[in-house]
């Protein structure tokens, strides 16, 4: 299966750079909406069988001109909404942002006891992702795309994806509607094949990719203060 990652396109909080991970969640900037419009055509050669969305409103509305460009129901599924800041929620300070990228990027590592302050712990939050691809690769459907949340898609490609170093995916921001396209099946495993239409082999560059709020940056980014 071609399975399609897609972090949402930009909002209030990503401009304040807050951990903004309440439901409902804001909705979209004038930027967002123009991200979200892209899509179809950035998307255009992909054959895509089933669209996901997480339950914030972000992801509904970048969907949107996605899901009607291929005549798809977006299914809402509370598996891959963004990780929960717990007692973090709405902090933007250096400190409260780098714990919480250091949790997310532990459970990738295999460090799944560790919980977010007043929050989920890695078994958690990587097992209710799991449960969601797991359901999408039920629908028989050779392309499936999803529109999640930066720090969620982050973590679990670090954990599930064979050639994606934990140390990598930390590193590497995804900006807002920023791509990533993984094959294969939760019985086999996964490789991933583009990191914002970039080909993913061997980790080697630093990651220079643009990004919008916490959970799309890198961990120790001074940026972020």
């Amino acid at each position: 299966m071609r399975l399609i990652l897609i972090r949402h396109g930009q909002t209030p909080s990503n401009v304040a750079r807050l951990l903004d991970t309440g439901a409902p969640g804001p909705g979209l900037t004038e930027l967002g909406h123009e991200q979200a419009a892209a899509l179809p055509e950035t998307l255009a050669g992909e054959e895509i069988g089933a669209l996901f969305v997480s339950t914030l409103v972000r992801t509904h509305l970048t969907a949107a001109p996605l899901a009607a460009a291929h005549g798809l129901e977006p299914r809402v599924r509370e598996g891959i909404r963004e990780i929960v800041a717990g007692d973090l929620e709405m902090a933007s300070d250096h400190e409260s942002v780098t714990t919480y990228l250091t949790t997310v990027f532990d459970w990738s590592a295999g460090r799944t006891h560790v919980r977010m302050p007043g929050g989920e712990n890695g078994v958690e939050a990587l097992g209710r992702f799991d449960a969601v691809v797991d359901e999408a690769a039920a629908t028989g459907a050779a392309t499936v795309a999803m529109v999640s949340h930066g720090a969620a898609i982050r973590a679990w490609v670090a954990a599930r994806a064979a050639n994606v170093e934990v140390e990598w995916a930390a590193e590497h921001a995804l900006s807002n509607t920023g791509i990533v396209i993984l094959e294969g099946s939760p019985a086999d495993g996964w490789k991933v094949l583009t990191w914002e239409g970039k080909a993913v082999e061997v980790p080697e560059d630093s990651g220079d990719a643009a990004d919008d709020g916490p959970a799309g940056r890198p961990v120790h980014d001074p940026s972020s203060r």
